[in-house]
């Protein structure tokens, strides 16, 4: 479970670093409405990075009482934004060909 969450951390920070870089460079855009304020700031690694240890903590603690239902929500988690991460490289590839 620790590996899990480890790589959901993981995951999710380089996803907001791929983002980052794609927009910055005008690659993409933010598809999440809620970030979209925040991909120019810095405040937007920050945010990203504070989420995913807030997400790890929660499914750290529901791990405890409930180990089969975090264990499939986490891998669900990590099988999404390996998507979402591959997806963002994916374009980054495209724009440069």
């Amino acid at each position: 479970m620790r590996l899990l969450l480890g790589t959901l951390a993981a995951l999710v920070v380089s996803d907001g670093l791929i983002s980052k870089f794609l927009v910055a460079h005008g690659f993409a855009r933010e598809g999440n409405p809620f970030l979209q304020i925040w991909i120019d700031e810095d405040m937007f690694l920050v945010i990203k990075i504070v989420a995913a240890f807030f997400v790890a903590l929660i499914l750290w603690d529901i791990y405890k009482r409930h180990p089969k239902l975090s264990f499939i929500s986490t891998l669900c988690f990590v099988m999404l934004y390996t998507i979402i991460v591959f997806w963002s490289l994916f374009v980054f590839f495209v724009t440069h060909v």
